[in-house]
């Protein structure tokens, strides 16, 4: 049986409705809830160093606003399309309905490799969308942040070139058009290891109900970019052993344990796992395989297919990606007894930050590390209760079925609430 081809929109979809069947969600609100509210498409030029121009095409989703803004990430790879940024839309919204903060749903992205530009290029593709993009977004309508492929340095770009479209009066009053900044600019302290603390924390949730010790576990980490190098340094500390790695240039493997802040620096040098000396080359096949009690895919979504599920011998997938294991491979894996920890649970500690940085940035104020870290760990683990208490009420085992449940049973109080304009 083929994986679903019909695409990743279709796949949130396919969710969603699970969980919609689940809470019996009035036909009504499904078709409202089940489509983004706004798809805005900008075709920009952008001038290059060698004096040429170039037209690029960015997308702005904003799926729904209910809760509060729109909220989501900037997304710069050459896959970025319609399709997938709807579909990443949809999560964020689920994701903040289910920690309970204020926000809405919402993503972005440029369909180009910003590896291929320098710096002076980066600046002006990124300034130029932030100026196409226009009053479509900001500090409390659809406020972006970092994504695959951004960085704190492009969110800054973008505050300071919504900052100058503002009044002189207005400019030190927009911080928080974008989150994800650099701490000298307004960010939060733990921002950038916020999505990697997040999957540790419901990881070790996890770990906790089910009798699992995590100083003890094997773990395989599918992409080592922010998020998969951030869990993997914390879970290190915590004692677990990383035993392989993979990215886009291929797979290493050490069953004594990769050190995960050696092999962070060596990613950030030179691109890639590529050549670490502190461990040896394996197959992309080798590492689905890999004898570990935890699978974590951080990197693309549809990563975790029917065509690796068979070999993965792992007891939990922890999704740190969004999206990464197609709908067929998880009937499968669980079919298998393989639990799945999702993705609109498990990584949502980004947007949560993201929600605290905001709120610093509006008061004015400036958190410490360990009180960002307290607040993430009591959002999310009153996230993980209810995504347990939500298998209980509704006699499922899927926890992404969950989840869904949870995020959608808040969001319906409050449309029911609040009611229809006009």
């Amino acid at each position: 049986m083929p994986d679903n081809d019909q695409g990743l929109f279709a796949t949130a979809v396919a969710q969603f409705e699970r969980g919609a069947d689940l809470v019996g969600l009035p036909d009504d609100l499904r078709t409202i809830i089940s489509q983004p509210k706004n798809e805005i498409i900008v075709n920009f030029p952008v001038r290059m160093t060698d004096g040429s121009r170039r037209v690029f095409r960015g997308y702005r989703i904003q799926h729904n606003n209910l809760l509060g803004p729109y909220k989501g990430g900037v997304r710069f790879h050459p896959a970025v399309d319609l399709d997938e940024v709807k579909a990443l839309a949809s999560w964020m919204t689920w994701k903040s309905a289910l920690c309970e903060i204020p926000f809405g749903g919402a993503k972005g992205g440029i369909a180009f490799d910003p590896h291929a530009h320098d710096r002076e290029e980066l600046e002006r593709i990124v300034r130029r969308f932030t100026h196409a993009l226009g009053n479509n977004i900001g500090p409390d309508h659809d406020i972006p942040a970092p994504d695959l492929g951004s960085n704190a340095q492009s969110m800054v770009w973008m505050m300071d070139t919504y900052a100058n479209s503002t009044g002189a009066t207005e400019r030190q009053n927009v911080k928080r058009i974008v989150t994800g900044k650099t701490l000298e600019t307004g960010g939060s302290p733990g921002r950038e290891k916020a999505t990697g603390q997040g999957v540790v924390f419901c990881l070790q949730h996890w770990a906790d109900e089910v009798g699992f010790d995590l100083s003890s576990a094997t773990v395989a980490i599918q992409g080592w970019g922010n998020v998969g190098s951030a869990t993997g340094r914390i879970l290190q500390v915590h004692g677990a052993r990383i035993v392989a790695v993979a990215d886009h240039a291929g797979a290493i493997a050490d069953e004594d344990g990769i050190d995960a802040f050696e092999l962070t620096d060596w990613v950030r040098e030179r691109g890639s796992v590529a050549g670490f000396p502190g461990a040896g080359w394996i197959e992309d096949e080798d590492f689905w395989a890999a004898d570990v009690d935890i699978l974590v895919p951080a990197a693309l979504e549809n990563q975790v297919r029917l065509d690796n599920a068979p070999a993965i011998q792992a007891r939990v997938i922890v999704e740190a990606a969004n999206g990464p294991t197609t709908l067929e491979a998880e009937e499968a894996l669980s079919a298998r007894g393989v639990e799945t920890l999702p993705d609109i649970l498990v990584n949502a500690g980004g947007v949560v930050v993201s929600y605290f940085e905001w709120v610093q940035n509006r008061s004015a104020q400036r958190w410490s590390l360990d009180d960002v870290d307290h607040r993430l760990r009591d959002i999310l683990w009153g996230a993980c209760d209810a995504v347990v208490e939500a298998r209980k009420e509704f006699d499922v085992e899927s926890r992404r079925d969950a989840a869904y449940t949870v995020a959608l049973t808040r969001l319906q109080a409050v449309y029911e609430q609040r009611g229809i304009f006009p």
